[in-house]
């Protein structure tokens, strides 16, 4: 009997649920045979082979080795084609790696990392005394460890360490690293024709040697030419645009009164920035920019950005007690002012303490910064650093005048710069001889720098020689560009502006006709005789004149 749901092929019994559900049968009917074809086998086997686990890999020791041995291969192959370098390794540079790199960019270093470089080079060089360019690294971190603590006992150093390396590979045979160390030595002394000696030297060789311009530039400036430095640093910008070059283009645009462009340069420098001794130097030097034009407040929030970015930036510490002062709040200036001193004593940082303490009515502890200041200058004088403009201003002001325009006057034989051409002025004002300072006084403004302090000291000169058209225009210049230029002298330009007044109504003398206006006969133009027309062949047409018998018989 056939069951339900079985069908009979070739008396064979199959189950019809083998088919699947809802699996269609195609039947082929032919002279009465029935064939059904179906998926049904097919399909169990792809079921059962799915759900049988994968058997594991394996690998041998043989397949093991010869993997190893491919690696091996294409490993040594591409240290072939490129060899490991320096840089390819991943760790961060040590202190003595970021010191070197920032000296010899030219660029500030950390206190740290300066001390580090230093004593890894000391190291070296008394176990290798025969490598020049470790030599020529040690000057240069010498000379930033003298920047960075105002001691100039440092550059003694510098200057054996630069010298040893000129005698291990002498300037004729390409020494540049020592030679633009010797240039930069000569600059932080103040020796800016030794400075431009040693630069141009450089350029001489290797005229597309970026590392000489920022010596030349420095160079030109200390040395009154200030077309020269403008021209060095544009091929600086030119040659290696970053941080250096753009922090001495800031400086050429400064002197040359353009306060915006130094303003938008020094902005530039401070986003070439990477190390924070760098960013924070930057940000020092756009506090003394906004210092330079009045507005104590941005001074004063630069000047302590630098600090949070470098809090052992002596020089940042300092500003701010400028603009603290300016603001109105003495003790913390006097604060400040002491423990920059004590980091960086440099003699201007004891003249500006010692006026403050002076226009404070604190006249006995101003003297001892005085006292401080001259035995400073002595001090760096015997290193070979040259402090004759603040020295000579010192003595123009709280000492002997005379003494002043000696010290000054051979300065300028040497160096003619605006700084020593308004200390020189201003010392000659002091002495009595006015003529002749306000001579310099015009030299000190003519470059272009915008400054309080000349406008002053012209302003003064231009008074007592009778003119007090010329004294009230470069007093109100004065006040107008930084009305907190000096605890002692800003009030004193106040005060005399005040005393010479405003100009009387009216305006100058006879600007007005004393009659009744008349116009004046001027002379008539005399009209020019239009060219006679041309004949169709070329030439000119003779004008048609009357006849004689024409005019006769008329």
């Amino acid at each position: 009997m056939q069951t339900c749901g079985e069908v009979i092929v070739h008396g064979v019994s199959v189950a019809a649920g083998a088919i699947g559900v809802n699996t269609p049968a195609h039947v082929f009917g032919h002279l009465g045979a029935l064939f059904i074809l179906t998926h049904s086998d097919p399909m169990d086997r792809i079921d059962e082979e799915s759900q049988t686990p994968a058997p594991p890999v394996t690998f041998t020791g043989r397949k093991t080795l010869v993997a190893a041995a491919v690696a091996v291969v294409l490993i040594a192959g591409a240290l072939l084609i490129r060899p490991a370098r320096t840089g390819d390794d991943a760790r961060p540079p040590g202190p003595s790696e970021r010191a070197a790199t920032a000296v010899g960019m030219g660029a500030p270093a950390a206190a740290t990392d300066v001390t580090a470089l230093v004593a890894d080079r000391e190291k070296w060089v008394a176990a290798h005394p025969d490598d020049e360019a470790s030599w020529a690294v040690l000057g240069s971190a010498y000379l930033e460890q003298a920047r960075r603590t105002a001691d100039p006992g440092w550059y003694p150093k510098a200057e054996r360490a630069l010298k040893r390396s000129l005698e291990e590979r002498p300037a004729e045979k390409g020494n540049f690293d020592a030679m633009t160390g010797m240039g930069a030595l000569a600059n932080a002394r103040h020796d800016f024709a030794t400075g431009k000696k040693w630069g141009e030297l450089v350029r001489a060789q290797s005229p597309k040697r970026w590392t000489a311009y920022p010596v030349l530039v420095d160079a030109y400036t200390g040395l009154g030419d200030y077309k020269g430095a403008q021209a060095a640093m544009e091929l600086l910008l030119e040659l290696r645009p970053g941080l250096t070059a753009y922090v001495r283009a800031s400086q050429v645009y400064r002197d040359r009164g353009w306060r915006e462009d130094a303003v938008m340069a020094m902005e530039e420098a401070a986003a070439s920035a990477k190390a924070p001794a760098e960013k924070a130097y930057t940000l020092f030097r756009l506090g003394e920019l906004a210092w330079e034009r009045g507005d104590a407040r941005e001074a004063l929030r630069q000047y302590e950005g630098a600090l949070r970015t470098d809090p052992a930036q002596a020089e940042g510490r300092a500003g701010r007690a400028r603009a603290l002062a300016a603001l109105g709040r003495a003790g913390e200036a006097l604060r400040d002012y002491r423990m920059a001193l004590g980091r960086t004593p440099v003699p201007q940082l004891a003249r500006e303490l010692g006026e403050l303490l002076e226009s404070l009515g604190r006249e006995q502890e101003a003297r001892a910064q005085y006292d401080a200041l001259a035995a400073l200058a002595v001090r760096g004088g015997a290193q070979g650093v040259d402090e004759a403009v603040v020295l000579g201003l010192y003595e123009a002001d709280h000492g002997d005048p005379a003494a002043a325009v000696r010290r000054l006057s051979q300065e300028w034989t040497r160096h003619k710069s605006v700084q020593v051409a308004d200390a020189l002025g201003w010392a000659l004002y002091k002495s009595g001889e006015y003529t002749e300072a306000l001579e310099y006084a015009k030299k000190a403004m003519e470059p272009g720098l915008r400054s309080a302090e000349f406008a002053y000291h012209r302003a003064m000169i231009e008074r007592v020689l009778g003119d007090e058209a010329g004294a009230r225009r470069h007093l109100e210049e004065a006040l107008r560009t930084n009305p907190y230029f000096s605890p002692l002298r800003g009030p004193l330009a106040k005060e005399a502006l005040e005393a010479i007044g405003q100009p009387p109504p009216g305006g100058p003398e006879n600007i007005r006709p004393t009659g009744r206006w008349v116009e004046p006969e001027l002379p008539k133009p005399n009209p020019k005789p239009s060219p006679a027309p041309k004949a169709k062949g070329g030439a000119s047409k003779p004008s048609a004149a009357p006849s004689p018998s024409v005019s006769a018989s008329a």
